[in-house]
């Protein structure tokens, strides 16, 4: 069994607070290091993270799932876990084995590293990182390919809007999406505040957005807030 080893901030279980599974109760595992530096995110690059086996990640996830079970599946978060692909082959069978269903959450940037893994994921959840609004450079070939690699099993994807979100940006995506799939659900996320200063996304930008993908004919465009900010739970 492979020996690789991954940093690990949090495994706990709450309930999904973001996207199409909004509700459904799942066991978190979330990987300390990302590949990306959005200006909107809200997970610390400085905090505590435990190194972790596959055996020994599994073993605590089988634990959580006894004592407060059942769950609707295995979230892998981050961070970003892809940047942990050669972790995660082994790990993601080894939850597959033991009959759970993996939930992949990601930003969407690494297909070669997703290519490595896809065979042993049930749900893809993959954030659009719009260049307006995180104040990184374009994804729009890593996410088309990304795409390409995930549609094959259960997916849909997230973009998060900031007041800075640019008409043209969400064209794109939406654009993006009808290459591939047209039916692929698509969440407009209105970005939760971070710091004292941020601003929420006012009602009539996120109604043009809606209605640009509507335009475009995505049929599965919809407005989904974090709800777990909203719930006060992690």
């Amino acid at each position: 069994m492979s020996k690789i080893k991954a940093d690990i901030s949090e495994i706990f279980s709450s309930i999904q607070g973001e996207g199409v599974f909004l509700g459904a109760r799942q066991i978190f595992v979330r990987f300390k290091e990302c590949n990306l530096k959005c200006v909107y995110c809200d997970e610390p690059r400085d905090g505590k993270s435990t190194e972790y086996t596959s055996i020994g990640l599994l073993s605590e996830v089988k634990y959580i799932e006894l004592a407060k079970g059942p769950h609707h599946s295995v979230s892998i978060t981050g961070g970003e876990p892809l940047v942990y692909s050669e972790f995660l082959k082994p790990f993601l069978k080894l939850l597959k084995k033991a009959g759970m269903t993996t939930y992949l959450e990601t930003n969407g940037t690494l297909p070669r590293e997703l290519d490595k893994v896809i065979e042993s994921v049930d749900i893809v959840a993959m954030d659009f990182k719009l260049p307006s609004s995180t104040k990184e450079r374009p994804y729009w070939d890593e996410h088309l390919e990304f795409l390409r690699i995930a549609s094959w099993k259960k997916t849909f994807v997230k973009a998060v809007v900031t007041e800075n979100t640019t008409k043209a940006d969400i064209v794109r995506a939406v654009e993006l999406v009808k290459k591939i799939k047209g039916n692929i659900p698509f969440v407009i996320q209105p970005v939760s505040p971070v710091k004292k200063e941020d601003r929420p996304l006012d009602n009539d930008a996120l109604m043009r957005f809606v209605e640009i993908g509507l335009k475009h004919a995505v049929d599965n465009i919809r407005v989904i807030p974090q709800m777990h900010k909203a719930l006060g739970i992690k």
